[in-house]
Parts: structure tokens; sequence; C-alpha cells
């Protein structure tokens, strides 16, 4: 991260302190919204030292609404929840949401509108749009373009579109570098019009996943992930287990949760479809002429959705093209799980086009000269357009370019003129969730820029430069609800949706034979590409920067990528056996080739990678983000073009001779020789005993320690394996809450990251496709804390809840816990890492202390929330009740995977955890009694794959020569 005093020039220093004497009046002066809120359950919005209020809202994610809750502090949101009655969060969230809040007060947002390079007001703005507009009225809007992202608010759709028809002469275009244009292209194929599809996982016995990841990548991922993990709980019943079958050309949260799982080029998928298509009967076409399946596979495949017809989930990427998702949709008809797992509504977007071909029509009416004026409202089509459409160079043929947008970023630098938006916390709107539930948004802060919303923008192409953005919002529902519009309205926004809101599914009728046509003619292509001896490029949002818009958020930039652990870069990932015939080795700088395009980056060996693939990462290289996300990383949009938007056959690799460090978080976390993470088949798990796969409460009696002190409450913590999907927002969730600072990529690759909950990844199995494997390591609270023994000063120390509690103000430094403790989960500040920036401490959390440079700092189990609540039932004379603490991991976490409560509870959810024989302790050989203990993984493997899988997952050391890319603890 950026520090900010020594290294800047004169120059620089000048530049800082004018932007922070700028931002010092507006960060200080912050204030809630002058409208009136609702704030969520009942009670006064009225702001309370010391006490939090939560307003429902809805965040946009990829445009589809996710419902929340914003916690604000003295009128500043420090904090997002989800909100449990919205159904694509019930509850949880997931990394980008959590960092929102961080978004929000970014002092590199835009501040001012601009002129060119000059600032201006407003009015000024205003007065420059007065004569074009009268000439568009004059032309019925001819020459008029509006460029958005992709869009689901009913009311900003309604005002479009009653903006065109007063410019009829006028077109809306939509672009965002991640759509659905496959997938609502498939639809179209399979059954005439552009449905989207809902998967019923909690209902599904058998999925089979082709190069999807709806654990991490799709609309409603969130909820997905929580259905799913209901079928995968430890404890889970047989009757409701559920088998997960993986095809994919890179590694994905959905591939490391699968019981089998395959490594394929995304070229190859529709290959293996059409295979397991004829397999099934589902298809009169031909099979392929090569095999995709392992021929092991396809009796247990074919077996598994047979006996589980009407519950099985077939389902696929949107990076595969249109013929895969019809084929997907033939073979769940087959199967009968449509109306059962899997439901078609009709599609949430408010315009579901083809979005790369509106941008090419834009683009093309941009050269011809048929645009006067473009407005673009929160795109960034610069930076994320296709290479060879050269929207930027397209952009200088239009005589008026305006940009709307949190940033003045790659598009607002080519545009006259750039209006600062406001944030979606400091927005009223409403929002479309995955399935099509409607929720109202309200915002938390007045705009901190005066920024405006998509629909001001809007309205002031209409000639409405009065009216607000919540009257504006206001006016569409009050037409729809004009009978019962107050009650309606402050429901809504108290509950943070609208009820009944989504669209009941249709039946559509599938057209079989358009689709065999429509394969059929794709078959020699796939057929060419599958037998063919290139290599295939593949390009995937990021995990931490989406398509880019994420880069200056220094949280998302530290939060390490599951799979790979990088932060703060991207990387080609390939596998250990294309590096080795290439003669690669991780940090080499490879030349990517495609075409005309070269593009110079990082290489990383990934176990689990096909041969011939390589993947990069969208949302680096990005030139105008801010302080935090310029430079990092390589541009993958430079290679990316419209022929070949996702998947890149043919590309060349060559090596550059030099070498780039990339900042990995997981290199020093080495526990070799120790039983970390455990993993039982079903059958394993049933036969469990507590003395072979658990560990009992105390092992051995005998102890050096001191009995702790044990209180009226015993706090502690469960991790169940099985649920964990490795996604990493308990870790940014606990940044978020306990105001835990970044600290850049140089520390990172010194191995000094701050993080206070960490998710390791181990592999198990051969390098070449291992299982991966899952594990989040907060502060074990030991009961023998090694910690506590050794602090000269005792600032760290047991309390009689049995946390350990690390009291500031006595550090002085010595290190000595962290260096006796085997979890390695202390954080030590060698630096200043918290820079006093204007703007960015009103998002601290005022609950939790700001540490200084030189103490040690850990988790310590939220104990801010404990000592609420025990307030709280100490006011009304009880204990508190089981479930009333609930954790910031605990929160956020989509599968519930995490559980917190009290020890002397019999019947509390923890303890009901810990009785089980799959309970088991961290290095119990060191009778150190952690309260945080965890229950061991349980897959459930086709009994017809056992010796297959056996024979393939058998530990063993690499080839001679080869890179070892297993982490240190599996060396």
């Amino acid at each position: 991260m950026p520090r900010f005093g020594a290294g800047y020039n004169r120059r620089d220093f000048m530049k800082l302190m004018g932007a922070s004497l700028a931002l010092a009046g507006t960060a200080g002066c912050s204030h809630g919204p002058l409208d009136k809120l609702v704030p969520y359950r009942n009670g006064p919005a009225e702001q309370t030292y010391g006490k939090p209020v939560f307003y429902a809202s809805a965040l946009p994610r990829d445009g589809y609404g996710v419902g929340v809750l914003v916690e604000t502090n003295m009128g500043r949101p420090t904090k997002i929840e989800g909100n449990p009655q919205h159904p694509a969060s019930l509850g949880a969230t997931d990394v980008f949401l959590q960092a929102s809040v961080l978004e929000l007060w970014d002092p590199d947002r835009s501040q001012t509108v601009r002129r060119g390079k000059s600032i201006a007001t407003w009015n000024d703005f205003l007065g420059t749009l007065q004569s074009p507009l009268a000439d568009l009225a004059a032309r019925g809007g001819a020459g008029l373009r509006i460029l958005t992202e992709t869009i689901t608010s009913p009311s900003l759709a309604a005002q479009i579109h009653s903006l065109l028809e007063r410019y009829p002469a006028a077109k809306w275009h939509q672009w965002q570098p991640i759509n659905h244009d496959n997938l609502h292209a498939g639809a179209t194929l399979a059954y005439g019009e552009p449905l989207d599809t809902i998967y019923r996982f909690d209902r599904a016995r058998v999925v089979v996943a082709f190069d999807g990841d709806f654990l991490d990548d799709a609309p409603g991922f969130v909820r997905y992930a929580l259905d799913f993990s209901t079928t995968r709980e430890a404890h889970a019943a047989p009757e409701r287990r559920s088998r997960l079958y993986a095809l994919e050309c890179t590694p994905t949260l959905t591939g490391a949760a699968a019981d089998h799982r395959w490594p394929l080029r995304a070229s190859d998928m529709i290959v293996a479809l059409r295979e397991l298509a004829a397999a099934l009967g589902a298809t009169t076409a031909d099979s392929a002429t090569t095999s995709a399946i392992p021929a092991q596979w396809m009796p247990s495949l074919v077996a598994d959705l047979q006996a589980n017809a009407s519950a099985s989930i077939v389902t696929a990427g949107r990076r595969q093209p249109p013929e895969v998702h019809a084929l997907v949709h033939v073979l769940n008809a087959h199967l009968r799980n449509v109306g059962n797992t899997v439901l078609h509504i009709p599609p949430v977007v408010a315009q579901p086009k083809d979005q790369q071909a509106s941008l090419r029509s834009l683009v093309d009416d941009m050269r011809q000269g048929h645009v006067q004026i473009i407005v673009i409202v929160g795109a960034n089509p610069v930076y994320t357009a296709p290479v060879d459409l050269e929207f930027a160079r397209a952009l200088e043929q239009v005589p008026l370019k305006v940009h709307s947008g949190l940033y003045v970023d790659e598009t607002a630098l080519r545009c006259d003129w750039h209006v600062p938006a406001a944030h979606p916390l400091e927005s009223f709107g409403d929002l479309r969730a995955f399935d099509g539930t409607l929720a109202l948004a309200q915002p938390g802060i007045a705009p901190l820029y005066d920024g405006k919303s998509a629909h001001e923008i809007v309205a002031t192409l209409a000639g409405d430069a009065a009216s607000g953005n919540r009257e504006l919002v206001e006016a569409y529902w009050r037409s729809a609800h004009a009978t019962d519009f107050a009650s309606f309205h402050e429901t809504s926004l108290r509950e943070g949706v609208i009820r009944e809101s989504a669209p009941a599914s249709v039946t559509p009728q599938l057209r079989r034979e358009a689709v065999e046509r429509a394969v059929s003619s794709h078959n020699a292509q796939s057929d060419a590409a599958a037998a063919a001896d290139d290599i295939e490029l593949v390009f995937v949002p990021d995990a931490r920067t989406g398509d880019g818009r994420h880069a200056n958020n220094a949280w998302l930039q530290e939060l390490p990528k599951p799979l790979t652990q990088l932060t703060w870069d991207n990387a080609a990932l390939l596998s250990p056996a294309l590096a080795k015939r290439l003669g690669i080795a991780s940090e080499d700088v490879i030349e990517i080739g495609t075409g005309d395009e070269r593009l110079d980056v990082a290489a990383w060996i990934v176990p689990g990678i096909p041969d011939r693939s390589v993947t990069l990462a969208l949302g680096y290289g990005r030139t105008a983000a801010g302080r935090i996300g310029n430079g990092r990383g390589v541009d993958a949009y430079r290679i990316r073009a419209s022929d070949a938007p996702w998947i890149r056959n043919g590309i060349t690799i060559a090596r550059t001779g030099r070498t780039y460090a990339l900042a990995c978080a997981q290199t020093h976390h080495s526990i070799d020789g120790r039983d970390i993470v455990r993993t039982y088949t079903v059958s394993e798990a049933q036969a469990c005993k507590p003395d072979v796969c658990g560990t009992p409460r105390y092992r051995d009696e005998r102890t050096l320690y001191e009995t702790p002190p044990m209180g009226p409450y015993a706090w502690a913590m469960s991790v169940d394996l099985s649920s964990c999907i490795g996604c990493g927002a308990c870790t940014i969730a606990c940044q978020a809450e306990n105001n835990i600072p970044t600290v850049g990529a140089d520390e990172v690759r010194n191995g000094r990251e701050m993080h206070w909950i960490r998710v390791d990844r181990y592999y198990e199995g051969v390098v070449d496709d291992p299982r991966t494997l899952f594990q989040p390591v907060p502060c074990m609270q030991c009961e023998h804390a090694p910690c506590e023994v050794v602090c000269p000063v005792e600032a760290s120390v047991h309390d009689a809840q049995g946390i350990n509690v690390q009291v500031y103000n006595r550090c002085v430094g010595t290190r000595f816990c962290s260096n006796n403790c085997p979890y390695k989960v202390r954080r030590f500040n060698f630096l200043r890492y918290v820079d006093d920036v204007p703007g960015l401490d009103a998002q601290r959390n005022p609950e939790v202390t700001v540490r200084m440079r030189g103490v040690m700092e850990k988790c310590n189990y939220c104990l801010q929330r404990i000592q609420n609540a025990k307030i709280g039932a100490d006011i009304e004379g009880r204990r508190v009740r089981d479930g009333e603490v609930v954790t910031a991991c605990q929160a956020v976490c989509p599968t519930r995977a995490i559980v917190f409560g009290d020890l002397n509870d019999p019947q509390s959810a923890v303890n009901r955890r810990k009785n089980s024989p799959l309970d088991y302790a961290l290095l119990a050989e060191l009778n150190t009694r952690p309260r945080t203990t965890y229950l061991g993984r349980v897959t459930n493997p086709s009994p017809m794959l056992a010796s297959f899988e056996a024979s393939r997952h058998a530990p063993e050391p690499p080839p001679a020569g080869a890179v070892d890319t297993r982490p240190p603890s599996n060396r």
C-alpha cells in the first residue's frame, strides 16, 4: 500500500496536502442523509452514542441486487452485514460487499465535476447541455447514445425507456465485460427466448459442473453456496447429501468442493458434454470423435444422473459458448430437472440483449459520425472493451462526451465532461436479485462529494435537472402503488425486500432439433480443437478485483486469492506439465502472443490446470484506478478480442529471461508433517469414534500450565470443513470489523500481512491433479496458551470467559508470544500501517481500538460484540442466549461453516458440534487445548470410482525436474 510521507518530493507533498485540506472539510463534516430513512426492525432512527443503527438496503453485484444491512455509527457507514430476509443473501455476504464500505470512503474517488482537466460545477455542466439538448429535441434524439452497465433496476430502466420515447432516434447500449451473453444466447437457442435459469442446489443429489464456478462466479452465488452447503455439512442426513462432479479448465472453489474433479481444457467442454448427452440418450446426434471424459467416469456419471432424475443439476459457466448452454438445457430437460431443481424465469436484466454486439454497433456509429452526444454511466469501456474494437479511437469522433462514475477512470480521462457518481451506499434505488426478487435501496449517508445517481443523470437528459435521486425513485413506485404507497414504501425499506416480487417460473418448450442442428454444426470445430496440440488462453474475472472496478480497494488487493494465495497482482497460471515442457518456473516473465498482440506477464505454476491451457485474470494493469490500483499487474484486456472474449486457442508462449517477484501469502505458513486437515468419506465418517477421528476434549490431564479461570461463560468456536468453500469472506469481514490495516505487496512478500484470520489452502495427492483443501485459522484461544507464559509484561492474558486477550498498552513488542505460538496467528505492527488519510478514519469501527506501531494483535472472538450482548442481557437480568453473539466471520460466512457460542450452555449449537466424533483440535498433540476446533471434511465419492480415485490421488513426489508447486507444509 502506498506510504505517505517519506519518499515524496516537494511537488507530491503539496499535491497531497492540497487534497488533504479539501478532504478534511468533507470527511470531517460527513453526516447522515438529509432524507428520512427507515431503520431495519422497529425503532427510532435517531443516532445514539455507542449504539449503531442498521438500515436495510441492496447493493449491486455485477448489476444484480444483494440484500444487505448497513451498520452506521453516528451517521457513518462502517460495516456491511447480510439481510436475512433477502433471498440472495439470507444473512450472508461476499468479499466485494464487505469491501464496498471502504470504497465509499476512498479518498481517490471522484470529488468534483470536471471539464476536461479543469474543475467545474454541476451548474456549468447543465449550462453546457442546454444547447445540445435543444438540438436533440429538434432531431428526435438523433445522435444521442447512452451507454450503461447491466441494469436490473426497474425504475432506472423505466426512466431510460421514457427518455427513448421522448427521443425516439436515440439508442441505449449496455456493456459489462463480465456479462451473460452466452447464457442468454444458449437459452434463446434452446427455448427461443433469453430466459434466466435458477438452480435449487438444496434439492439436488447429483450436480455436474462443466467449467462453471457456481460457488463464486454466478449471479446468486452467495445463496447457491448456502443451498449447496446444506447438502454437504459434516452431519448431513444421507438422504440430503449430494455428490458433485466438476470438469474445469482452471481451479475454482466449485472444483475444490467436488467429490470428483477432472482438469479439462475450456475448449474441450463441448466434447465432454456431447459424450454425456449421447451416453444418456438425450440427443440423437453422434457423440464426439474424441473422448474428453475419463472412461472410468462415464458409467458412474450416467448411473448417478439416471438414478437421480428430477433431483440432479447440470450446469455450465458463462465463458462457455451458447451451444454448450443449449446442450445443458437439453440434458436438464431430459433428466426431468426442469421445474424441480432447475427453474426458468423471465430475464432479470432490463435489456437482455447481446452486450458485445451492442457495443460493436455503438463503435461503428461513432466511427461513421452518427453519434453527436454520448453519455456513459458507470461503464469504463476504454479499459474493458475488446481490443479490436478500438473504443478509445472511436470515442474521439464524438463531439460531446459525458462520463459519470465513481472514479476519474480511463474512460473519464477521454471525455469532455465527468460527473462524480453517488456510491450505492449514498443512493436511493431499486434492484432485482438473481431470482427476480425486488428490493429498495436506501443510503446510509448523504453523498460525500455531491455525486449524482444514474437516475439523476438520465433525468437531466430528459430536461429534469431539479428532481433528486429519492424523488425519481419514489415517483416510479408511487405510480405502481398509488393507493397504499406510504405503507408499501416504509415496509419495503424496513425489511429490505419487496414481498412476493419474484416472478413465477415458466415452463418453456424445448427446441431440441434446433439445439442438435447447432451442436452438429459446431462439431467439426470442437473436434478439431480437442485434437489440436495448441495452447489455449482462458480469461477469468479476478477473484478480488473482478473486472477491474475494485482495483483501488486495498482490502481486496491484499486478500489472498483462494486458489493461488497471490495478492496485489495477477499472473499467468499454468500446469506443472506445461511449465516443465516450456522450461518455465514460477515468477518467470513470459510473453503471451495472440495474433498480433503480445503481453508480458509473470507465470505462476498451479496444480490442477490441464495441460495446454493457461489462465489469465482480468482486472489489473489499470492506469487510472487510483493510488492503490494504478500499475498493479498486467492488463489482460490488451489481448482480449471480440471474436474470443473468453477462450483464445493457438496462443504462443515465449520466455523473456526476466523474473518478477509475486506476493504470495502462504509461503511462510509451514507446518510440516502434521495432521492439519482431516478428510473422510461418508462411510468412514459414519464409522468414526471420538478417540479415532476426533480429539478428546482433554487429551491429557497432565500439564505444567495453571488451570485457566472459569467464569459464567466459556466462549468457543467450531468450523465445519465440509461446509467451508475457502471464499475468504471471513477474512475481510474480520478486517472491516476490527480496523485491521493493509500492509502492501512488499510487506506481504516479507511475511508481514496483518489478517487476523487466514484461510490456508492445502493439496492432497499428485501434483498434476490434487484435491484442494481449505482451513480457516483464527486465534485458537488456547486454554493452555503458549503465548501467555512467555510474555514479560503480561500483555497476553486469559480472561474468565476463556478468551486470550491482548492488552495493547502493555505490549512492548518483544514478539515472544508470536514465536511461541504454534499456529502462527499473531500479527505484529512492524511499521505504522494505519495512515491518517483523511476520510478513511471515518470508516473505522468506533468500538475497536486502532493499534499503534510496535504491538502484537490478533483475533479475540469479536470481544466487543460479546460485551454488547452481555450488557444487554444484564439489563434484562438474564444470560446471553445461544446465537445472540455472532462474530464477524460467522455472520458473513455464506455456508454457515462457523458456529460460535457458550460451552457452559449444554444446548448451544457449538456444544452440539464439539460433541461430534468428527470434532478435532489443530495440533492437539501439543496439549494447548484450543477453544476453536474443526469438524473433519466429509466427501461423498462414488463407490464405482473408488479404485480409480485412489490410484489418482495416492501421494507421490513430483517427477524429476518438475517444479514442486506444493505448499511447504505438504512437501
